[in-house]
């Protein structure tokens, strides 16, 4: 047996050994389509959310055609805070634009600020959830491959000394092969874990990112809204006291 041909290597190995290498495969095969998958993912995401903020720092008080914006930026958690707040508002209202001269406006209330928080809270954890979609997946891969790869290990030390036992020598000859096995299982546990638990801390990384982004988003929106209809209201209020 050459063991500078892979196939070769693989081919000598036991049955049992060949079912953990399989399974080691399997595993290096899912994680790395979760990878591919989230980091796209990712990217779209990131590319609603970069949308729909810059369109709301343009226009912050064009919200209806905000509105249209964050309809379409389906990815961006922004987007969705920005929909589930408005939907809670009183039918009608756009307390951005409404004047004074709309009779329904200073007599109008925002919804309860904790009431908005809580929506908004509710929504990016739904938007959390949804991204960290597969990561377990990926820290299972990283803790349990290098401990199947270890058991590969173990069975090709096994074999190497069982060999010596039947040749009765502890030659090269005999030892190699159940050695080369648990290397072959080592690495291939290696190779699965490793990338599994960087993809799992980038991305986890990048969910905790977004949190923060939505979040800085949702208290300045809430803040906006209330600043504006505290504007609204304090005239009207005023002009009543005199009359």
């Amino acid at each position: 047996m050459s063991f500078g041909d892979p196939l070769a290597l693989i081919g000598s190995m036991g049955a049992l050994s060949l079912a953990i290498l399989a399974i080691l495969s399997l595993f290096s095969v899912i994680s790395w389509a979760i990878i591919f998958h989230k980091w796209r993912r990712f990217r779209w995401i990131n590319e609603d959310e970069q949308q729909f903020l810059q369109a709301y720092t343009q226009h912050p008080a064009e919200l209806d055609g905000l509105r249209m914006v964050a309809q379409e930026r389906v990815g961006s958690a922004s987007a969705a805070v920005f929909l589930a707040v408005l939907d809670r508002l009183p039918s009608g209202q756009d307390p951005l634009r409404e004047g004074m001269h709309n009779g329904n406006s200073p007599h109008s209330h925002l919804p309860d600020r904790q009431y908005l928080e809580k929506v908004a809270q509710h929504v990016l954890q739904t938007h959390i959830t949804q991204q960290e979609a597969f990561l377990p997946m990926l820290a299972t891969t990283g803790n349990t491959t290098p401990f199947i790869g270890l058991l590969g290990t173990v069975l090709g030390i096994i074999n190497a000394f069982r060999e010596i036992g039947v040749q009765g020598s502890a030659s090269i000859a005999a030892v190699a092969p159940g050695v080369a096995e648990a290397l072959v299982a080592t690495a291939a546990g290696l190779f699965a874990a490793i990338p599994a638990v960087m993809a799992y801390n980038y991305f986890l990384s990048r969910i905790r990112k977004n949190a923060f982004r939505v979040e800085a988003f949702a208290i300045e929106f809430l803040n906006a809204l209330a600043m504006h209809h505290k504007a609204l209201t304090e005239p009207a209020v005023e002009t009543e006291t005199v009359s």
